[in-house]
This record gives structure tokens, sequence and C-alpha cells, in this order.
């Protein structure tokens, strides 16, 4: 009932707020997103807005609305589609099965390389996914990259070789990612982030399956001796706009916008490695007992998982194989 309360006020009063801060700015850009305050791409997204109003003299303001203060994760897409809203960020697996070929990110070990990352932005493949979201009424305008590192948690023993699997309840996250770990023999239950805590604790799955930074912030050591750290998938988030609005902003403010989104892509990607790389660390200090793969245990995991998840992926068609062949491109 709070809850609901809450968001009951918030949709009688911020229009006001929003009409009185319009009045200091001739264009308001109001973005959701689901993430904290604390999270490195928040961080990014606060200097986004800051970049915004530098880059348009002060001509469009950002007002920001993380951690669903106005909107959950699966309601972003349609609220800024309607023009409820001017923006938002959310990340490739929320998509599901509207854009299915947003899960090209997701495949085990195939854009993991930090050289493939570099590049996705303004790059053929991120095109034709922006052409995907514009059939869905959104207008694509920067890409986040916010993992490549994700990790094995396990309880009774560790998770080092691919028989290790063998019979494991594991949480899954997709079902491209399923069908890696259906693979080696796992169990796959898929579940949301926020429930696989309790869900380790009472024994419901045996193993986690999270970016190393998730697993530190929600506190998996706690309930998980072990942890194998491995390039096993990515995930950016994206920012969106609606199109009418867009469209309707003078051509100098766009462009100010776009250079302040392409800063936003170029300084995500240090600030999640650091954010990786510490989250290792922390995870290390609680008492995990990690193991980082090397490479030749990559190469026989990706031998083992990716396949079945990249036939899966192409089943989807014309543009699945396409979106393969320009991101394996030289």
């Amino acid at each position: 009932m709070r809850s609901l309360l809450l968001r009951v006020l918030l949709i009688v009063w911020l229009p006001l707020v929003w009409t009185a801060s319009a009045a200091a700015a001739d264009f308001t850009l109001r973005l959701s997103h689901q993430l904290p305050p604390a999270h490195h791409v928040a961080r990014i997204l606060d200097g986004f807005a800051a970049d915004v109003a530098r880059e348009t003299s002060g001509r469009v303001e950002v007002q920001i609305f993380g951690a669903e203060q106005l909107f959950r994760a699966g309601q972003n897409h349609a609220a800024v589609a309607r023009g409820q809203i001017e923006a938002a960020v959310v990340t490739n697996f929320q998509w599901g099965a509207t854009i299915p070929e947003m899960n090209v990110l997701s495949l085990p070990y195939f854009m993991t390389d930090l050289e493939r990352l570099e590049r996705f932005p303004g790059s053929p493949p991120a095109h034709l996914r922006e052409r995907k979201l514009a059939q869905k009424g959104v207008r694509n305008i920067a890409w986040l990259y916010t993992t490549r590192q994700s990790i094995f948690t396990s309880g009774r023993r560790p998770l080092h070789g691919l028989e290790d699997f063998r019979g494991i309840k594991l949480r899954g996250v997709s079902r491209l990612i399923d069908e890696s770990l259906v693979a080696v023999d796992a169990a796959p239950v898929t579940m949301p982030g926020s429930e696989v805590y309790q869900a380790l604790q009472t024994g419901v799955i045996d193993a986690g399956l999270t970016d190393v930074a998730a697993a530190y912030s929600r506190r998996y050591y706690e309930v998980q001796k072990y942890g194998t750290v491995t390039p096993f998938f990515a995930v950016y988030f994206h920012l969106f706009v609606n199109p009418r609005w867009w469209d309707g902003l003078p051509a100098g403010l766009r462009a100010g916008i776009e250079r302040a989104a392409a800063k936003a892509e170029r300084a995500v990607i240090p600030a999640t490695e650091q954010a990786a790389a510490e989250a290792i660390r922390r995870l290390a200090e609680q008492g995990m007992v990690l193991h980082v793969q090397e490479a030749d245990e990559v190469r026989a995991w990706k031998a083992a998982m990716q396949p079945p998840a990249m036939a899966a992926f192409l089943r989807l068609g014309a543009d699945a194989r396409e979106l393969v062949e320009l991101i394996d491109a030289p």
C-alpha cells in the first residue's frame, strides 16, 4: 500500500515539478531507469545529464528518475513509446521475445571480447538493432556496456570443470543461456536476480549465475562459498527516446545530445571494467574462494556451451544470422 500511495503521489506531484523546472530550459528530457544511485551506469547517466546541459547551453534539461521511481523496468518501453516520458534506459535482456535479436549480446562467449564491445556503438550490427527498436516505437541514442565478467557461484564444491555442472540446479537467465547450461547437464531454473539470494539460501537452487558486480551487491558471499569468474556473456543497458519528442528538437540540440551520448558510451567502458575488478576484489575480501579462468579454460567452456545457444539464436531467422555475420566480420 505504501508503494502504491507513493506512485500515486508521484503521478500527481511530478507534473507540477516538471512544469516549474521546464521554465528554466526550452526542452525537458525525463529519463527513467531501474538502477540504484551507486551503480556505475547510474553515475554515467548523471554525467550524461550534465553534458547535455553543457552541450545545449542549458536549453535541454535532463531529469533522471532512477531506482524505478516512476516506472518499473518492464514498463519503460511503453512509457517512452506512448510519450509519458521522453527517455528510458533498460538492458538488452528486457526485450525478451519482443525483439529476440537483442539477445545476440548475451550469447555465451560471443561478445565478451573487449575490442568487440568497444566497437559495437555506431557499428552495422548496432544499426540493425536500432532499426528493430524503431519498429517498436523508440529511437535508440546510446549503448552502455555494463558487464562481460560473469560468476558461477556454488556452495558445496567449486565449479571448475564442465563435469562439475552435472545435475546442478543452477540459476538460469534466458532461454538462450539455458540451452548452454543444459548442454553441460545442468538444470537451469530461470528467475529474476532479486529472488536468487533466497533461492540459494534455502536450497531451491544449488548454484548462481550473474555478473560479478551483482554477486557482490546482492551479497552472494553470505550464502555461497565458491565462485568461478569467466567472460560468459555481455550485457548492455541502452538509452532510447520518444521519436516524436526527438524529431521536434532543433537539429543543433539533437546534435548536442548525441555528443553527450557518445561521451557516455566511451566513459562507461573503463567504468565497467573498474567496477568488475573491484567486485572481484571485494568478493575475495568477504571470504569467497574465487577462481578466475585462464584462457584454455575459457576455450573449453566456450566449445561446450556456445554451439547450442548459437544454433537456437540462428533459428530466429535472417536478421539473427546477419547480426552474427556482422559481429564476426573483421
